[in-house]
């Protein structure tokens, strides 16, 4: 993948993404009344061999790669081919995905059940065990060696390839850029995990290798966010703010190199540095500890 994207239009958003809502706005003293583009929030439920599964609460856009990257990154598949997605029906309810996978992926499914409820900013909404929820992902590949100006250069090119958040202001998005920062793959969504799981399904739809460039998201990095990075076998996430402790270790025991803060002027590296490579004008300092936030 070497060709560069073209931008969206912002109001190629508007659809499926966002619908148009009545808004009085005070703005300097003045109340005036239009209408506000806002992102839209559906259910959406997804049943494997005809058992339901989860209800999450997403973006009705991407539903495919979504249903894709969530099999993947909640280890209910190991690859695309195991997956068929048979249909895919709205009503005014929401959504229903109707997915095949092989009897023994079912059978493993059945053994870490979850309820069927999750909210568009949970990761582990549901899961009925400490032990589903803290599953240990595998170890990830080598990866890529990158350097500061390309994470740079990719968080440039993802600020400008949200329409869906240009429109309503309420969105998070994931991208995939390739080892010089060039982004090739975004997606967006309510919920940050299902931006990731979305964009996890699309690189697997376009046989993305994730050991040969990195992700970025417009959130912080929460051990769900890390939990599925890994388990997609991406070795390089950079978040634009915070992990959490628990990310950290999730990242450092699976391999994965995990970038918190990633700013234009600086990032903090918490696992696996050696990916990275530094440059001055981009590493922060060290006698400055609130340079972060």
């Amino acid at each position: 993948m070497s060709a560069k994207p073209s931008w969206p239009d912002p109001q190629a958003a508007r659809g499926e993404g966002a619908v148009r809502r009545r808004v009085r706005r005070v703005r300097d003293g003045a109340l005036r009344e239009a209408m506000d583009e806002v992102a839209a929030e559906v259910p959406v439920a997804l049943a494997y061999n005809g058992d339901p599964f989860a209800v999450m609460m997403a973006t009705p856009q991407d539903i495919a790669d979504f249903a894709l990257g969530f099999s993947l990154s909640e280890g209910i598949v190991a690859a695309p081919d195991e997956l068929a997605v048979e249909e895919i029906a709205e009503s005014l309810e929401g959504i229903s995905v109707a997915l095949a996978v092989p009897p023994e992926r079912a059978s493993a499914l059945a053994a870490r059940r979850r309820n069927l409820q999750g909210r568009s900013g949970c990761g582990v909404c549901g899961t009925e065990s400490i032990e589903a929820v803290l599953r240990p992902p595998p170890r990830v590949g080598a990866g890529p060696r990158i350097d500061a100006a390309a994470l740079r250069h990719a968080l440039v090119e993802l600020r400008r390839s949200q329409p869906l958040n240009a429109l309503t202001g309420a969105t998070h998005a994931a991208a995939w850029a390739e080892r010089d920062g060039r982004v090739q793959l975004v997606r967006e969504d309510v919920g940050r995990h299902n931006a990731l799981d979305k964009l996890i399904g699309a690189m697997a739809q376009a046989g993305v290798d994730p050991q040969q460039g990195f992700c970025v998201v417009t959130s912080r990095a929460s051990y769900e966010m890390a939990m599925k990075a890994a388990q997609a076998g991406i070795a390089v996430l950079a978040a634009i703010s915070a992990p959490t402790a628990l990310a950290i270790a999730l990242a450092d025991s699976a391999g994965l190199t995990l970038i918190g803060f990633a700013r234009d002027d600086g990032h903090a590296v918490y696992t696996h540095a050696q990916r990275l490579s530094e440059d001055a004008a981009a590493a922060p300092h060290a006698t400055d500890p609130g340079h972060e936030r």
